[in-house]
């Protein structure tokens, strides 16, 4: 049985079981989740292997790349910016960016960027690794394509190009670098590791990744033979011009080694954070209360950022999504601990969000990274945080 680390709060003794079951039954390999619960920490634990190969345990200050729940991150710099009066989120994206305003983007504002609306979901033609890792050669080539789509008329998850289209923003508002903005005006002030561009000194901390082998070959099924249910996603997959294809394959090669010094080391605004549970719990718990006497979001900033500005099919995904301004919002199928709740998951597993509802940031982050509905390791956390809140909310 792995060892499990770290601190409860009283009445929040299931998470700690439900965090070890996920070593136990569901396969975790490397692990961390945290929750604050009205501006203070209520759940720290850790356990588990940072890397495999070496038998390095997971200690209390591993990083992780947690991919997509960058996104939640990089949102959080934009609302700070137009919070400040320096951005209006309504403005025309080329207003602060004109090489954007081509190829029938001129009037597209700065909020669809964020709710995955504009349409920009791909590069063409895709541009090489080291390009993408440079920034100037990849935002350049964002820049010139045309929208996939009439903007603001549907909604597709921008899964790569976002970072990019929201990170030149941030960089043309602030004269800073999306990485730098965050580690100046979220890491530093909440004292927190999280990084958009890992520095050197910090790569013997980061956690290797493993992927699990896929259970079935998707490519070896005949179509006929998918469930209907899931048909139109595999043959997207499968179709190299497909919107699905064309938002993840934006590089050459379209694999981009996530566990490479290089890679960790870019500025990738959409996937490549790295930090802890600990530090993305308290980033989202200073987004609806205090810590520790910071506050990052009015209370005014925060419920905007989660009004909901998309929802439905994705073009994209293919399923039921929903956006606030630059974060997920819960859905049937991803509850989060209530309707209110906002926040961003990432490839694999990680999980992070706010809920101002019931008072509750929850992070979770691991290196075992799991395709699928079946993996339930963060729902079942999820779960228990839940149930553990509303027996506290009872008294």
């Amino acid at each position: 049985m792995t060892t499990i680390h770290g601190e409860v709060a009283d009445g929040f003794e299931g998470v700690r079981e439900a965090f070890a079951a996920n070593f136990d039954e569901r396969g975790d390999i490397g692990a961390a989740v945290c929750v604050y619960r009205d501006g203070r920490p209520v759940v720290d634990l850790w356990g588990g292997v940072a890397d495999p190969d070496t038998g390095r345990e997971w200690e209390r200050d591993t990083l992780q790349l947690v991919y997509s729940a960058t996104k939640g991150v990089t949102a959080t710099a934009v609302h700070l910016l137009a919070q400040r009066g320096e951005l209006d989120l309504d403005a025309p994206v080329a207003a602060y960016w004109p090489e954007f305003g081509v190829n029938g983007k001129a009037q597209i504002p700065v909020r669809w960027l964020l709710s995955h609306r504009a349409g920009v979901v791909g590069v063409e033609p895709p541009v090489p690794v080291d390009a993408a890792l440079g920034w100037d050669p990849i935002v350049d080539a964002v820049a010139a394509q045309p929208p996939a789509w009439v903007p603001g008329s549907a909604h597709g998850y921008h899964g790569r190009t976002f970072g990019w289209l929201v990170g030149e923003v941030i960089r043309r508002v602030s004269g800073r670098t999306p990485g730098r903005f965050v580690a100046e005006e979220i890491a530093g002030p909440l004292g927190i590791d999280f990084f958009i561009g890992l520095p050197d000194g910090e790569r013997g901390r980061v956690s290797r990744m493993v992927y699990q082998e896929p259970a079935v070959d998707l490519g070896a099924i005949p179509l006929e033979a998918i469930p209907p249910e899931f048909r139109e996603l595999v043959a997207a997959m499968r179709d190299p011009r497909s919107l699905y294809s064309r938002a993840f394959a934006v590089t050459e090669p379209a694999a981009i080694d996530f566990n490479s010094p290089e890679v960790q080391a870019a500025e990738l605004p959409s996937s490549n954070g790295i930090g802890t549970a600990r530090g993305l719990a308290r980033m989202y718990a200073s987004l609806i209360g205090e810590v520790d006497g910071v506050r990052l979001f009015t209370p005014e900033t925060a419920e905007s950022a989660a009004a909901e500005q998309a929802a439905g099919i994705d073009r994209v995904l293919l399923i039921p999504s929903r956006f606030g301004t630059g974060y997920m919002l819960p859905t049937e199928t991803d509850r989060m601990t209530g309707p209110r709740a906002f926040g961003h998951p990432g490839r694999g597993g990680s999980l992070a969000f706010a809920d101002p509802e019931h008072g509750i940031a929850f992070a979770y982050v691991m290196n075992h990274i799991v395709e699928g509905p079946e993996d339930t390791r963060a729902a079942s956390l999820v779960d228990a945080v839940g149930e553990a809140s509303a027996r506290a909310a009872q008294g």
